[in-house]
């Protein structure tokens, strides 16, 4: 009788509790360890540096690229890209975040990118006098965000990953205190960046309005069936959404940025900024369109594809303006390079409207070209302004006498980035984004395309070309000892060229294959 009694009482109460226990969300922390175990050491690196004393600060910089380096190595458990975590117990095909295959290929490139930077940044911090806590804190936390955009799976996640990879970098680019150029390109990318973001948010805020969720997979099937009365607003909310990922993109006009922001900017961050905050802009750009929202591929695609057109051209022809002798000529050559570079990277994401998702391939493959190369030139860059400070094009004249492997280096680079042997790699990555231009159907932006490209040799080969002359005046003294991590940097991501222009299947199988869940 007790024991009938007993169960009978019980019985009430255990429907809610199994009720509320299925409501609770499992997490998966291997699959975040990657963004867990970066933010972890930034604040591990804020931490100490109020107890490390003032000569022992160096130490948090090898702190922290040692975490970059486990972040990075902690991704090959994860390699089969089959798992997800923060899922709706009600839907558990949305979740919030996922390490598919696309998303582990963003965030090594975005890791072992802030890798690259960290090992630039090293002497930088020590020779610049700059906070050293404060720099390697704001690195990791903007990496950190970098890392969680790629597999982020929902709206909210999405800008939220958006804003803590970009407002670290705002201080980052104003480091250098009581520069006027660099507080001056902090100001300007900020205030551009936060009314973009503001943009997108009000975008965020109209899809949500019309279709009720910001998981991306839900709102693609509620955008499907849109209420004639909400179309308006959805499709509003579709192209306001993507203006803050276009900005970070620096697709034309959200470029104007650019320029003064990379010279302002401490160099090692002007080349991050170039790679890592491209890489953000187009991962968010890829999972909105082709994930969320394709039931308004008539509203994006052509959008995006005039964007391209747009941004090569403009990027292309700046650059080509440069004047060799212009203080900082050197830095701005390549920041309007990577305006142009973004056009081409926006191809094949333009490419997914008219056909399949797997276009985007093509751009994910690009992306890590284009990585190596340009954090490569940047890093010369670093090696070179140790000496000429004013950094200008003219400044490489016989670099090839003075420091042969830098200007060997440096003429490789430049060779991928203009698409021209022996820089292979270069040359495949842009013939796959032709071809998703031509398989698409927009022939029209694969002429434009084959004129920018040829517009861009010009100023690659005449910078290439300038590394092998004569010397303007012999070098006096002895020659300026490189720091080993510059070397070090250089070295890498020369090494990882030249790899991939031997064995370019390394990359490009990504631009034949599908890299999201079927």
């Amino acid at each position: 009788m007790t024991a009938l009694t007993a169960s009978v009482l019980s019985a009430p109460s255990a429907a809610p509790a199994a009720e509320a226990a299925s409501r609770v969300q499992s997490v998966d922390w291997l699959a975040i360890t990657p963004v867990v175990l970066t933010a972890a050491v930034a604040l591990v690196v804020l931490v100490a540096d109020l107890f490390v004393p003032q000569r022992r600060k160096p130490l948090l910089g090898w702190l922290s690229v040692a975490g970059l380096a486990a972040a990075t190595a902690s991704l090959v458990p994860l390699r089969a890209g089959d798992r997800a975590t923060f899922c709706l117990t009600t839907d558990p095909g949305a979740c919030s975040y996922a390490a598919d295959h696309f998303a582990l290929v963003i965030q090594f490139l975005v890791l072992a990118g802030a890798l690259v930077t960290a090992l630039l940044s090293v002497t930088t911090v020590r020779e610049a006098r700059m906070p050293a806590g404060e720099y390697w804190f704001l690195l990791l936390s903007s990496a950190a965000g970098a890392a969680l955009l790629p597999a982020s799976r929902d709206l909210a996640t999405l800008i939220v990953a958006l804003e803590v990879a970009s407002l670290p970098a705002f201080a980052l680019v104003g480091m250098r205190r009581g520069d006027r150029l660099s507080s001056e390109a902090a100001l300007k990318f900020f205030l551009s960046s936060v009314t973009a973001t503001a943009v997108s948010l009000m975008g965020v805020s109209f899809v949500y309005a019309a279709t009720g969720t910001l998981h991306l997979t839900q709102v693609a099937d509620r955008l499907e069936d849109v209420p004639g009365q909400l179309d308006t607003l959805a499709m509003a909310g579709v192209a306001l959404t993507l203006v803050g990922f276009a900005f970070k993109t620096a697709a034309v006009p959200f470029h104007f940025w650019v320029p003064d922001t990379y010279v302002g900017a401490p160099l090692p961050i002007a080349g991050y900024l170039s790679v890592i905050g491209k890489a953000v802009g187009f991962t968010g750009l890829i999972l909105v369109t082709v994930i969320a929202f394709p039931a308004y591929s008539d509203v994006w695609g052509p959008a995006l594809a005039v964007l391209a057109a747009l941004t090569m051209t403009l990027g292309n022809a700046a650059a080509v303006r440069q004047s060799a002798d212009r203080p900082n000529s050197a830095v701005r050559l390549l920041a309007w390079s990577s305006v142009g570079q973004a056009g081409y990277l926006l191809v094949p994401i333009a490419a997914a409207a008219y056909s399949d998702r797997d276009q985007i391939g093509s751009t994910v493959a690009y992306a890590l070209m284009y990585a190596v190369v340009n954090l490569g030139a940047f890093a010369v860059a670093a090696l070179v302004a140790r000496t000429k400070p004013q950094n200008r094009i003219s400044d490489y004249r016989g670099l090839y006498a003075e420091r042969p492997a830098a200007a060997l280096a440096l003429a490789f680079f430049l060779l991928c980035l203009a698409g021209l042997p022996p820089g292979l790699i270069g040359l495949f990555a842009k013939v796959t984004v032709f071809r998703a231009a031509v398989d698409a159907g927009l022939g029209w932006l694969a002429v434009v395309m084959a004129v920018n490209v040829v517009i861009a040799l010009y100023y690659y080969l005449r910078w290439t070309a300038l590394l092998f002359r004569a010397p303007q005046a012999p070098a006096e003294g002895a020659r300026t000892k490189a720091p080993w991590p510059v070397t070090a940097a250089i070295a890498v991501t020369a090494v990882i060229a030249v790899v991939l222009s031997a064995a370019p299947q390394l990359v490009l199988r990504f631009a034949s294959g599908g890299l999201f869940p079927q």
